[in-house]
């Protein structure tokens, strides 16, 4: 299928591995201009080697931790020198924190909601006038998950804030359609990242069995009966991303084997 990206500036942050570089490395192979950020510069810089060399095209990368107001600030400068213009926005940023509500406190909260919302906040701020200038309209499509919709046991704040996103996906996507941009978001299931591989190796020492039997007994309560994996996500991040999903804004997108059994 033809996505009609070829040439397209896209950034995507929360590259170094996982979901977000697989999508970086979908772009690319759509004919995109993928730029990575992540914080992490030493893993960054390997994964924009790796997508150069698959790919044979340059990956431009920038370190940037955005839960550091600061960072984003110098990215969006980065940005203004690399690509003044940008067509698509991916963040692939925040994560679970397993914990009971009564072992919370404010710092809990608050350094999650950073992680979680309001990192993605300062991104698409920092991105906005960049987008403004996409020829053919700008997409942003935001990583979420699936405890949005279907809350997960023991992860009382990483729901509430997941849940939040798909907030922030329904009043963009609406108030940014006078500069012709969509939002969508995709929110996985589990996912066979370095999140889940290594809580699987860790409750495999503590309950002496392989780490490939923990990803089994996860994966029963999935119809499906396994894990996706990061590529599978991908897909559907640059489809959402692509001109192909051109009537498609406001949406928080599942793709996670039928796990959530809501409605809504």
């Amino acid at each position: 299928m033809e996505l009609g990206i070829k040439g397209e500036a896209a950034l995507v942050v929360g590259a170094s591995e996982g979901i977000g570089y697989e999508s970086a490395k979908a772009l690319l192979e759509e004919g995109a201009e993928v730029l990575i950020c992540s914080r992490n510069a030493g893993k960054l810089k390997r994964a924009a080697q790796q997508l150069e060399q698959a790919s044979g095209r340059e990956v431009r990368w920038f370190a940037a931790d955005v839960t550091r107001a600061n960072d984003v600030v110098q990215l969006k400068e980065w940005l203004g020198r690399e690509a003044p213009r940008l067509d698509i926005l991916v963040t692939a940023v925040g994560g679970s924190h397993r914990a009971f509500f009564e072992e919370l406190d404010d710092a809990a909260w608050l350094a999650n909601y950073e992680f979680n919302l309001l990192g993605t906040v300062r991104v698409v701020r920092a991105t906005l006038d960049s987008l403004k200038q996409s020829y053919a309209g700008g997409r942003i499509v935001i990583l979420g998950a699936a405890g949005a919709r279907m809350p997960y046991e023991h992860q009382v704040v990483s729901n509430v804030h997941k849940a939040g996103l798909i907030a922030l996906v329904k009043t963009l996507g609406a108030e940014f359609q006078k500069y012709n941009i969509r939002v969508n978001s995709v929110s996985p299931g589990r996912t066979l990242t370095s999140l889940w591989t290594t809580r699987a190796e860790k409750l495999a020492r503590e309950r002496g069995v392989t780490p490939e039997e923990i990803i089994g007994e996860f994966s029963h309560e999935i119809p499906m009966k396994r894990f996706g994996r990061p590529e599978e996500i991908a897909a559907m991040v640059v489809f959402l991303a692509s001109h192909k999903a051109s009537y498609v804004t406001c949406q928080s997108i599942l793709v996670d084997g039928g796990i959530a059994k809501g409605l809504l």
